[in-house]
């Protein structure tokens, strides 16, 4: 693979329409990750299942997706990155298909086992992709036009669930990835060349290790919240088995030969850090993104569509954020635009922390801005940093532990700050019931609700409808603001990052990509 910056490591004949193919099965796994979450409802009365095994529906694709995202470099390395991303196309398409005719949840639940494990090869091969079609000095525009469909994605997958579920059914969610998939499968078989082809060893022992441990761990945040976390002998178990299986990998690792992930990787300063500044990343987006929704809906009573519509102004700040970020780290340590990103994401959420029960929809606006804008700068940055130290032989390798630390952050952020919002909410209520007397709702004493009759308990069940609002908003205000202070404890973690060397751009050819 070449060196040169200003050559390209694989070159094609039409690099605009192979971008606009990858874009494509890109954005169509991605918003299969978070579109289902708004059909749940549809799904549960539909299948006959219960709401706790309803969501197997998600969870069964993140624990695929989650197992399979390490082998990504080996698998490509094996059978050629071209076969793998075309059979990861097929296998996303067919198995989309097959969830639509899902007859009982036990046979939806396997078809996403099967969607997951096809999806999670292409956002790291379609990052490699990216990365090896142009010259390296274009790479900062590449990775923004890569990073636009991971961020931008996920907020608009519960507008198009909720109005593809509202206005049809939610046999559609999955139906809609049909004429992507095969319109994305024929252009890549077109124009989409493949790395070379290396036949090395599987450590089948280090892999099992490393699955466990994300099996474990990825099953624990998704059920703590259900199980009351630590109080339940099934999520102890897991975070035993997901300890003992990373600390034991972590030993082979060190000492074995021909691990099955190169301890060049961790041994990588850039990407280590990137990989940590990824979970943050990760705990911030898609956290916000779980907590807003229904907030918008509860508390504010915006209808589904609605709340969409104000997040998706999220979406134009990231739009920019990227394509500032990429055009300052040609120009400037590009470690500073990271940490402006990561100021930016934490100043979002202590805006936030100011939203009152009484108050129209500018600040959401504009706390979504300022997100969006930090999320982007940040996140194109960061990808710029990881791979400027990596070898071109280990991008693949490294794309994929950069997805998968992407996905862990948005575990743990969901799961995390969801469980403190129903915490913080029961605290809060308790403590403004507790300040409600029967001095201060005088004409509402024991003796008068009782004459009142049914008049009297709709007074009380609005009393407390009210009380719960109000603990609800301060669990979410909490919530907001521990987001800031993580954020912003974060920053100095840039700077373990080294410094990248200036790339010079053509500027005829990044008008090109960029466009």
């Amino acid at each position: 693979m070449s060196s040169d910056p200003n050559k390209a490591a694989l070159p094609v004949d039409n690099r605009l329409l192979l971008t606009i193919a990858v874009m494509l099965g890109n954005i169509m796994q991605i918003l299969d990750s978070t579109i289902a979450n708004v059909a749940l409802p549809h799904m549960q009365s539909g299948l006959g299942a219960t709401l706790d095994t309803v969501t197997w529906v998600l969870t069964s694709y993140i624990l695929a997706a989650a197992i399979a995202i390490p082998i990504t470099g080996w698998v490509a390395d094996r059978i050629g990155s071209r076969n793998l991303f075309l059979l990861s196309i097929i296998g996303f398409t067919v198995s989309s298909m097959l969830c639509a005719t899902a007859s009982s949840l036990e046979l939806l639940v396997f078809y996403r086992v099967i969607q997951g494990l096809s999806g999670a090869f292409i956002m790291p091969l379609s990052q490699t992709v990216m990365l090896d079609i142009n010259p390296p000095k274009n790479h900062p525009q590449a990775m923004a036009i890569w990073g636009m469909g991971i961020m931008i994605a996920p907020i608009m997958g519960p507008i198009i669930g909720g109005y593809l579920t509202e206005n049809f059914s939610w046999e559609w969610i999955f139906l809609i990835n049909v004429p992507i998939g095969i319109v994305t499968f024929v252009m890549l078989w077109t124009l989409l060349p493949s790395r070379p082809i290396t036949r090395r060893k599987f450590d089948l022992f280090g892999y099992l290790l490393f699955a466990t441990f994300i099996a474990s761990f990825q099953l624990m945040l998704d059920r703590g919240n259900g199980e009351d976390w630590f109080e339940s002998w099934e999520i102890i178990i897991e975070f035993g088995i997901a300890a003992g299986a990373i600390w034991i990998f972590a030993i082979h690792m060190a000492t074995a030969n021909n691990t099955f992930l190169s301890r060049e990787l961790f041994q990588n300063r850039n990407l280590v850090t990137a990989m940590l500044l990824m979970i943050v990343a990760g705990v911030a987006m898609f956290s916000t993104m779980a907590l807003l929704p229904p907030m918008l809906q509860n508390i504010y009573h915006y209808t589904p569509i609605d709340a969409g519509i104000l997040l998706a102004p999220r979406g134009i700040g990231v739009f920019f954020g990227m394509a500032i970020g990429s055009r300052l780290a040609t120009v400037v340590d590009a470690r500073y635009i990271v940490a402006t990103g990561m100021a930016l994401a934490s100043y979002s959420a202590w805006m936030m922390t100011g939203w009152s029960l009484e108050m129209e929809y500018w600040p959401i606006i504009a706390s979504g801005v300022v997100q969006g804008l930090g999320m982007g700068a940040l996140f194109v940055t960061m990808n710029i940093l990881a791979f400027t130290t990596l070898s071109p032989a280990l991008r693949t390798d490294g794309a994929s532990l950069l997805n998968l630390s992407r996905t862990i952050g948005a575990s743990v952020g969901i799961a995390v700050f969801v469980g403190l919002l129903g915490r913080n909410w029961q605290t809060s209520h308790a403590d403004i019931a507790g300040n409600v007397t029967e001095a201060q709702l005088s004409p509402l004493s024991p003796s008068n609700i009782g004459r009142l009759g049914q008049y009297g308990e709709q007074a009380m069940m609005m009393i407390n409808g009210e009380v719960n609002r109000q603990a609800l908003m301060i669990a979410y205000i909490d919530d907001f603001w521990l987001m800031a202070v993580v954020t912003a404890l974060c920053i100095p973690l840039v700077f373990l990052m080294k410094k990248p060397q200036r790339i010079e751009l053509d500027s005829a050819e990044s008008a090109t990509i960029a466009h």
